[in-house]
């Protein structure tokens, strides 16, 4: 039986500087601020359910939430209309790309919550009377999943606004369905905020443990969603999470996870921790090049494959005593 690492120990920086040697992916420049970020910029992070969480050198550098932000989204809308957000949109994987435009046929509604037409609808679901109210209410539930005040970088979310085209024709198209009650131009203005939301990647793995931990907090102890909803989320994680990559990551990683075009990720190993990995150059299916690679590596080292073999001392409960 093989023997694997513990993450109280683990040597976060040592993989950090084996995965800097990764070149390949492009930096994403949908908007003025991804375009310019760093391409060396690579920091990880684990949040276990102790509350005690280990990061590597980097760990307080913030960047935008963007995509990663869609799991939390999915928690909130499910927590806020009481599952009624379930009939509103599907949770099947696509094939497709995370902007597509394509709606699922015969329903009108988004093919799942982690494609943009489904980030779009949840950010809308979530309670509030208007945008500002919706906003609110967003980041007062990303801070409770982070277990710490967050902000929303303000140019960030004017750029997402402005230059979201795919958005704005996805929300006119879920309008046109009758998927979505809102305008279309609010529905992108909260959604664009929540993108630009800024986390770093400490806060970023704390987010993934609530979700692997039954929407509970381990630094805080707060019960931030029910256990079922925490359950329903991650478990479209697992399956739509990576976008069209998402059953190549599920096999080599086997950890339910969130890309983002900011290039990081966000991953919540049920019942044990979470993780998170931040580093800007993505592969053709928009994921973080060194983020895979330092997940594959966490996957192996620390036995965190949900399908790991028993037998090979993979899938065993992290120890908190």
């Amino acid at each position: 039986m093989s023997r694997r690492s513990d993450p109280r120990t683990y040597d976060l920086d040592r993989l950090r500087e084996d995965v800097l040697a990764e070149h390949g992916g492009e930096v994403d420049d949908s908007i003025p601020q991804l375009a310019s970020a760093d391409p060396d910029f690579c920091a990880l992070a684990l949040a276990l359910p102790d509350g005690t969480v280990r990061s590597s050198v980097h760990a307080d550098v913030r960047f935008s939430v963007q995509s990663a932000v869609k799991p939390f989204l999915f928690a909130l809308a499910l927590l806020d209309t009481q599952g009624e957000a379930l009939d509103r949109i599907g949770i099947e994987p696509t094939g497709e790309a995370f902007d597509a435009i394509k709606l699922e046929s015969g329903t009108g509604r988004p093919p799942n919550p982690m494609v943009n037409a489904g980030a779009l609808l949840t950010a809308a679901l979530v309670s509030g009377d208007d945008v500002a109210a919706r906003d609110a209410r967003i980041l007062a539930g990303l801070s409770a999943f982070a277990g710490r005040a967050l902000e929303v970088d303000e140019h960030v979310a004017r750029d997402e606004h402005l230059l979201g085209d795919r958005n704005h024709a996805l929300a006119h198209l879920m309008r046109a369905e009758g998927a979505l009650e809102v305008s279309a131009d609010d529905a992108v203005a909260v959604y664009a905020r929540a993108c630009a939301v800024l986390v770093d990647v400490e806060a970023l793995a704390v987010m993934g443990a609530t979700l692997a931990l039954g929407g509970r907090n381990p630094v805080t102890g707060e019960q931030v969603v029910p256990p079922d909803v925490a359950r329903d989320v991650v478990s479209v994680m697992a399956t739509c999470g990576v976008y069209d990559g998402s059953g190549r990551w599920m096999r080599s990683v086997g950890i339910p996870a969130k890309s983002s075009v900011s290039g990081a990720i966000v991953m919540a190993v049920p019942g044990r921790l979470g993780a998170a990995v931040v580093s800007p150059p993505l592969d053709e299916y928009g994921t973080s090049v060194r983020g895979h690679a330092a997940s594959r590596r966490l996957s192996d080292d620390l036995g965190l494959h949900v399908f790991g073999d028993p037998e090979d001392g993979l899938g065993a409960p992290v120890s908190t005593g």
